[in-house]
């Protein structure tokens, strides 16, 4: 099955009052992910989900309830806030992410 990942670094937690990965694995919610239309399309309820911060060295996995639109980039690409279940701490194993800190593998 495909997964996704999202990146919950502390420092967008600090500049941007985004959600830290502690916050999102306390909530089960990762807010205000860039997700193009075409990677929307792939994505499904029941999809494994990474959480990582990759300044802290931390890993977090659970599965995809779903994904709720939160607001758009300046580029217009639809933001989403990620509702995940069940997120346990897991050892940290990095992940190649785009620059948007997604990834679909």
């Amino acid at each position: 099955m495909p997964t996704l990942v999202i990146h919950a670094p502390r420092t967008m937690a600090q500049s941007q009052n985004k959600r830290s990965f502690q916050q999102t694995v306390q909530t089960g919610v990762g807010d205000g992910y860039a997700i193009t239309q075409k990677e929307r399309a792939l994505i499904t309820s029941g999809w494994d989900v990474v959480v990582l911060d990759k300044d802290s060295r931390n890993r977090a996995e659970g599965k995809l309830v779903r994904l709720d639109p939160n607001g758009w980039t300046k580029s217009g690409i639809q933001r989403y806030d990620v509702h995940i279940a069940r997120l346990t701490s897991v050892p940290y194993q990095p992940e190649a992410l785009n620059r948007r800190g997604v990834a679909i593998l």
